[in-house]
């Protein structure tokens, strides 16, 4: 998934109201840029980080800047746009570029089921049965090569592993997929000291028969791409 303009460099403020950041453009100019995360983005919007802003100019968008790339300790780039992994991931979907869910060819995005819920991909094909797909970003990284989800309590997570327990036990084949958005990981962990509830979510989805799939990204200024499978 190329981003749609060229990013901007910029040198993080503050982020306030988990939905603004306040960012230094190179020329010296203080921006507001919309923050598409809703998490706590733990250890990534430390004030003087690097980051990158997608300009626009959409008349409908109060904010002309968006934030999407965090450059952390080590110079690793993070995705923090949390739109993104479901824009990269349709692509691959369609294209049977995840193998364990290549036998699929028809892929539907955002469909209602369950209770005033929509899953991320319903994936269909003659022969099989139905496939719900939740996707889920990845960001929070504490020791040196491992990702971890989530990144602050998720009571909407844990009601989401509920959702794709009820389709396992219908029949049907349900898949938690987390896309970790940087590069400087090849481990993946739920952090259970963060959420204990959604961990015990994670435990009683999979014993229903949910799956888990971690996959890794290559991200640069230019965009996210789907890359391999992370140990998890």
């Amino acid at each position: 998934m190329r981003f749609q303009t060229p990013l901007l460099s910029a040198v993080l403020i503050r982020r306030y109201k988990r939905f603004l950041a306040d960012c230094q453009l190179p020329d010296g100019r203080e921006v507001t840029a919309h923050c598409a995360n809703p998490g706590s983005m733990l250890g990534l919007a430390e004030p003087g980080n690097p980051v990158w802003l997608e300009p626009n100019d959409d008349p409908k968008k109060k904010l002309k800047y968006g934030w999407r790339l965090v450059e952390v300790a080590g110079g690793a780039l993070v995705g923090v746009d949390t739109s993104v992994p479901n824009r990269a991931l349709k692509s691959a979907l369609e294209a049977g570029e995840i193998p364990a869910l290549a036998q699929y060819g028809t892929v539907r995005a955002e469909v209602k089921y369950a209770e005033k819920s929509r899953i991320d991909f319903l994936l269909s094909q003659p022969g099989l049965p139905d496939c719900y797909v939740e996707v889920k970003s990845v960001t929070l990284s504490r020791q040196p090569g491992l990702a971890e989800f989530p990144d602050s309590v998720t009571a909407r997570g844990a009601k989401h592993l509920g959702n794709l327990a009820d389709m396992c036990r219908a029949g049907h084949r349900a898949v938690l997929l987390y896309l970790v958005q940087r590069e400087d990981c090849d481990r993946f962990e739920i952090a259970r000291d963060i959420d204990p509830t959604y961990a015990a979510a994670w435990e009683a989805a999979a014993a229903s028969g949910v799956e888990r799939l971690v996959i890794g990204t290559r991200i640069s200024p230019q965009g996210v791409e789907i890359a391999g499978m992370i140990e998890g």
